[in-house]
């Protein structure tokens, strides 16, 4: 058995991933025509968004109830919008291809 099998390290979920994909859903449909929608530009802007928020790690159901309570405070919401906008931004300007 592996150390990852042992100690379940599926169980572990940073809840600002799951944020941070909905947002920048959220905000390519809702314009950002000048971004490219391939998967390397969209993946870019979801690592930047994470790296530049702070995680909010779970793992028990307990974690998924104080995570759900977190993450229904307007300042994380805005957070996430912010870090997400800005990462497009930056990809925008600087795609990681021709």
């Amino acid at each position: 058995m592996s150390f990852e099998e042992k100690y379940e390290f599926h169980m572990l979920k940073n809840e600002m991933e799951v944020l941070v994909i909905r947002e920048l859903e959220r905000q390519l449909n809702s314009g950002n025509e000048g971004m490219c929608r391939c998967k390397d530009c969209v993946l870019d802007v979801a690592a930047i968004a994470l790296n530049n928020i702070k995680p909010l790690y779970r793992i028990s159901l307990l974690g998924t109830l104080y995570a759900s309570q977190a993450i229904s405070d307007k300042n994380i919401t805005d957070s996430v919008m912010n870090v997400v906008h800005q990462a497009i931004k930056k990809v925008t300007d600087n795609p990681a291809h021709d």
